[in-house]
């Protein structure tokens, strides 16, 4: 008869266990709640702070360890820092049905408020409320993705939003200021970025109000800085195309 040693065995509490099952075996690592969201987000980069044991187990409720043999075997190393990555990235969170309700129910109001934030009715140039934005994704059936981010998924849901409704992102208003030089060629190769010109201004220099996609914005910026050789200048007025005196009501 064998003889339970409680030195072979871990024990956790307060855990979150991540579980991935690979040529036919089960490994676990134990997490820390919330941090396995948080990891998966970016949020955060630091390894140490989601696992609560740097250890690979076969079962994190026994504390039963997985054996190396099987780790090389199964993920072709026996680095546990890259076998705990691999089950991070790509396996399960073990999470009560409350849990996991309550944990999409959150992303789900969050994304619903980066798209209201983000985005604006093209004809009324008013922004969409958070509540509307939920009612808009509940209409097309949006299914929560808990190991994408929620801008991620924001992002998504604009593109699918757009079959549905009148929706889109907010332009950017710039002030574009161009050496004299090179202004007019400039301005040709800036055109195609540009949705409305404000104003114009060519005195000694060119100065532009511009509208732009935000999307187009790292473009624009390397585009001054290369042909300007940093003589020309690009100052963000404000983030959004919204009529002013409009508010976001929840």
């Amino acid at each position: 008869m064998s003889i339970f040693t409680p030195t072979n065995q871990i024990r956790l509490t307060n855990v979150a266990i991540v579980r991935m099952k690979r040529g036919g075996q089960r490994f676990e690592i134990a997490c820390y709640k919330n941090k396995v969201v948080s990891w998966r987000s970016g949020a955060e980069k630091d390894l140490e702070e989601v696992l609560q044991t740097h250890s690979v187990f076969v079962n994190v409720s026994k504390g039963q360890f997985a054996k190396k043999d099987d780790l090389i075997k199964s993920f072709g190393t026996e680095d546990i820092t890259e076998v705990c990555k691999q089950i991070l990235a790509k396996g399960e969170l073990q999470v009560s049905d409350k849990e996991r309700h309550d944990q999409l129910e959150t992303m789900f109001r969050d994304i619903a408020t980066i798209v209201a934030e983000k985005c604006v009715n093209p004809e009324t140039k008013r922004p969409y409320t958070v509540s509307m934005i939920e009612r808009a994704m509940k209409d097309i059936h949006y299914s929560v993705k808990p190991y994408k981010s929620t801008k991620q998924q924001a992002l998504e849901v604009i593109k699918l939003l757009k079959k549905s409704m009148e929706i889109q992102r907010a332009y950017m208003r710039l002030r574009l200021v161009l050496p004299a030089k090179e202004g007019k060629k400039l301005k040709e190769r800036l055109m195609p970025f540009l949705k409305v010109v404000e104003s114009e201004d060519f005195d000694e220099q060119l100065e532009m109000v511009c509208l732009v996609d935000p999307g187009c914005f790292r473009e624009i910026d390397e585009l001054i800085r290369c042909e300007t050789k940093g003589r020309g200048s690009l100052e963000v007025l404000n983030l959004k195309d919204v009529e002013e005196g409009d508010e976001k009501l929840e």
